[in-house]
C-alpha cells in the first residue's frame, strides 16, 4: 500500500508539471488511485487548471478506495448448528448479514415457522453443512433490494417457504424469486405458519395425488401441521376423511378439522379399523408424515391400485420393502419434495396463490397454538418432537 501511494504521488507530480494541459489530462487513467496525497497536492499547486486536474485525481482515488472496501455488514442475532445433535445444540449467537446482491433482498423477519424438517437437519437426517441457521419459512418485511431489482420495493411485506434454510434469524437474504407476496388481510403469523404447511397440503392433495369427492383418504398425524391442513382442504373437495392422532384431546381438534373418522392409535390399531370403517375396500390414498411406525400399516390400508404417499418420518425412517410388495394391490408409492413442484416461478406463485385464497375463504383455518421467542427455538423444538404440540408453531424474533 505504501509503495502504491508513492508511485501515485510520482506520477501526479509528472502530470503536474507535464505540458500542454490537455495532455496531462490523457495521463490520468495510469495512475493507481489509492492515494490520499493526491488531495493535499491538488491543494498546493498554483495552477488553478491543473489544480482541478489533481482534485479530479483526488476524486477518483477515493471513489476507487470505497468500491473495494467490504460492503456495509448489519449485525443481528440467530439460531446457530456448529454440531448435529438434540435440540440443545440450537445456539443463540451474532452474526453478520451483507448486503443484498443483484437477485437478491433482505428481510427483517416478524414471524418465523416450525417444521418438522428444521429437526431433521438437526439431527442430520438431512444433511447440510456445518454451521448453519435452520429454519425453511418466515414472513417479514423487505429492508433493501439489490441493484437493479424491480418488482419489489422496501416495505413489502413477504413469505417464503423452502430453499433457502436459514430463517431462524432476525434478518436474512433472500432470493427476490423464492419470495412472494403477503395479503394485507393475513396476519403474519398466520402466513408465517401455513405457507410451508399449505403448499406441502397443496402439492399432496392436488399434484401427487388429485384427491376429489367420492374418495376416501387416511390422514396419521391428523392434528399435526401439515395433517390439520389435508382433513380442512380434503373435507372442502368432497373426500371422507380418516385421520390418526395420539390422543383424545387431538381427536377432538381433528374432527373439527373435517375429518368423519378419528381412530386415537395408542388405543386401538389403526389398520383394523380403517378396514371396519370402509368395510374392507380401503382408502384411495394415505398421507403419512410418521413413517417407521406407520409405513407398513399405510400400506394394508390401501385399496387396490392405491397410492402411498410418504412425506415425513417423524418416527425415524421406514424399512425398506422390495418391489414386489406393491404388486399384490398394483400400489403406488411416491415420496415427494416440495421443492420439485415450486421449481418455477410460476409453480410457486400458483401454490402460495392457492393457499392464501383458501385461507381468505374460510376453507383453511389456521390454529397458531404455540408461539416462542427465537431465542427459545430449542424449546420449540422439545415439545414437537414429544409431540406436546397441536396445530401450528411459531418463533417471533426478539427485537
Amino acid at each position: 500500500m505504501i509503495s502504491m501511494v508513492t508511485s501515485n504521488v510520482r506520477v501526479v507530480r509528472s502530470i503536474l508539471a507535464a505540458a500542454p494541459h490537455r495532455s496531462a489530462l490523457r495521463l490520468l487513467p495510469s495512475i493507481d488511485p489509492r492515494s490520499s496525497s493526491l488531495l493535499q497536492l491538488s491543494r498546493s499547486h498554483t495552477s488553478p487548471s491543473l489544480r482541478t486536474l489533481a482534485v479530479v485525481a483526488a476524486r477518483s482515488s477515493y471513489s476507487s478506495l470505497l468500491s473495494t472496501e467490504e460492503p456495509n455488514m448489519v449485525k443481528v442475532k440467530a439460531i446457530r448448528v456448529h454440531e448435529l445433535g438434540g435440540p440443545e445444540v440450537l445456539k443463540w449467537e451474532e452474526v453478520e448479514v451483507g448486503e443484498p446482491k443483484e437477485g437478491e433482498i433482505r428481510v427483517r423477519n416478524k414471524a418465523i415457522g416450525v417444521n418438522f424438517i428444521d429437526i431433521y437437519f438437526r439431527k442430520g437426517v438431512y444433511t447440510k453443512d456445518l454451521p448453519f441457521t435452520p429454519g425453511m419459512e418466515a414472513v417479514g418485511v423487505v429492508m433493501a433490494v439489490g441493484p437493479g431489482l424491480t418488482g419489489i420495493e422496501v416495505g413489502d411485506v413477504v413469505a417464503y417457504a423452502g430453499n433457502p434454510m436459514g430463517s431462524y434469524s432476525e434478518e436474512q437474504i433472500l432470493p427476490a424469486n423464492a419470495a412472494v407476496p403477503v395479503p394485507s388481510t393475513i396476519d403474519h403469523k398466520v402466513a408465517a405458519s401455513i405457507l410451508l404447511k399449505g403448499m406441502t397440503a397443496y402439492v399432496l392433495l392436488r399434484r401427487c395425488f388429485k384427491v376429489e369427492a367420492g374418495h376416501t383418504i387416511l390422514v396419521h398425524a391428523a392434528a399435526g401441521g401439515v395433517g390439520s391442513l389435508l382433513c380442512q382442504w380434503a373435507k372442502a373437495l368432497g373426500a371422507t376423511v380418516i385421520g390418526t392422532v395420539s390422543t383424545e384431546e387431538k381427536a377432538a381438534q381433528a374432527a373439527q378439522d373435517g375429518c368423519h373418522h378419528v381412530i386415537v392409535h395408542t388405543k386401538e390399531d389403526f389398520v383394523s379399523k380403517v378396514n371396519e370403517i370402509t368395510s374392507g375396500k380401503g382408502v384411495n390414498v394415505v398421507y403419512d408424515s410418521v413413517g417407521k411406525d406407520t409405513f407398513q400399516g399405510s400400506l394394508s390400508c390401501l385399496m387396490s391400485r392405491g397410492f402411498m404417499v410418504s412425506f415425513g418420518q417423524s418416527s425415524g425412517t421406514p424399512d425398506p420393502i422390495p418391489l414386489s410388495y406393491l404388486l399384490p394391490k398394483s400400489l403406488f408409492l411416491t415420496r415427494p419434495s416440495l421443492m420439485h413442484y415450486t421449481a418455477t416461478r410460476d409453480e410457486l406463485l400458483a401454490a402460495a396463490g392457492e393457499v392464501f385464497a383458501n385461507v381468505a375463504s374460510g376453507v383453511l383455518r389456521v390454529r397458531v397454538n404455540h408461539i416462542y421467542p427465537l431465542s427459545d427455538a430449542a424449546r420449540a423444538h422439545i415439545d414437537l418432537e414429544s409431540r406436546k404440540t397441536s396445530g401450528s408453531i411459531v418463533l417471533v424474533p426478539d427485537i
